[in-house]
């Protein structure tokens, strides 16, 4: 098949591709086929059926079941400009026939861990509540009143619920803290996470051992609303959660509960809905540092992520291994349970 009948399919939504894709990575990708660009909105299904069939790469979340793969005879690759794989995707015929579906999900990871830790400080500090006491004009004198409750990450224990691409890009900044670091991934070796210089733990003991517990796990079929009372009233009084992966991982009213105690604060950065209603309990919910899920969007990286996605693809069509994206793997791609944006 020439270059020139080679036809790269995109569906970008939400994201688009002058955002993504700057004009040298655009000249990669066009020398690798004719790009069929779509922005703004979900491509048309007749776009997507008259150019399967000369398709070599889909870079986007359109969906493709066994009888779509069928009428795309020269596909090499998907590619999704999300962090997430969703159930969308026939990802065993994809296996079977040696296409890689990846997905971006690693470019998302130092820009979400660097807020995760930002976050986890303002909660252990109260930076923002006494930044609104100071602009309401009623902060305390400046001495202990205003931390006693306040408290170090130094010298911590500090816990990881989960450990892929986002708890690893964690890791290196909470060195400086602590060597005193729990990590539960039941998807990960124990073996694999002493490797690591971290302890690998049960559930329970991560909350009960943990000052602050960072939830960084994606949303599976095991682990929906799986953190909940027990796992908060575990904690030490004042101790805090960080939640900057999924909300489908908590009892998020249990974790809005356990913040209104007083027991834990809760810095949060995805929630159940999004956008926010506008009367969410969360609004109202002392102990809590709030986030609209902007954790992974800096306009300063997007760029980084079409060159990641062309990386691959240059790989993928000179019959090598992807080495940018994360690669789905059907041992554990079907128990993934996020959803795509809308």
């Amino acid at each position: 098949m020439n270059t020139s009948d080679r036809v790269i399919l995109t569906d970008l939504h939400p994201r688009r591709a002058d955002v993504i894709f700057n004009q040298r990575d655009r000249a990669r990708l066009k020398r690798l086929g004719r790009v069929v660009w779509h922005d703004g909105t979900a491509i048309p299904d007749v776009i997507v059926e008259q150019n399967l069939p000369d398709s070599i790469a889909l870079i986007g979340q359109t969906p493709m079941p066994r009888e779509r793969l069928d009428r795309a005879p020269h596909l090499r690759a998907v590619i999704n400009v999300e962090g997430n794989f969703y159930p969308n995707i026939d990802y065993a015929e994809c296996q079977r026939r040696g296409i890689p579906v990846l997905v971006v999900a690693p470019f998302f990871a130092q820009p979400v861990a660097e807020m995760t830790l930002g976050l986890a400080l303002a909660a252990a500090r109260r930076i923002t509540e006494a930044d609104a006491a100071i602009r309401r004009g009623d902060e305390s004198l400046y001495g202990d009143k205003d931390n006693y409750d306040s408290f170090l990450l130094k010298g911590q224990t500090l816990g990881l619920l989960g450990c892929g691409n986002l708890g690893r890009a964690l890791l290196p900044l909470l060195r400086p803290f602590t060597r005193d670091i729990l990590v539960h991934d039941p998807w990960i070796h124990p073996g694999v996470l002493r490797g690591m210089d971290v302890e690998p733990v049960i559930l329970d003991d991560l909350f009960a051992r943990s000052r602050v517990v960072f939830i960084l796990a994606a949303t599976t079929t095991e682990n929906q609303k799986s953190i909940g009372a027990r796992q908060f009233g575990a904690m030490r009084q004042g101790s805090v959660v960080v939640l900057t992966s999924r909300a489908s991982v908590v009892d998020f009213e249990a974790l809005l509960d356990a913040a209104a105690s007083g027991h834990i604060r809760a810095a949060i950065d995805v929630f159940p809905q999004e956008p926010i209603p506008p009367d969410h309990r969360a609004r109202r919910t002392p102990n809590t540092v709030l986030s609209a899920h902007r954790a992974g969007n800096i306009p300063e990286t997007w760029t980084g992520m079409g060159e990641m996605v062309v990386d691959d693809l240059e790989l993928i069509l000179a019959d090598l291994p992807p080495q940018r994206c994360q690669r789905a793997s059907l041992e554990t791609v079907m128990r993934f349970r996020s959803k795509p944006a809308v």
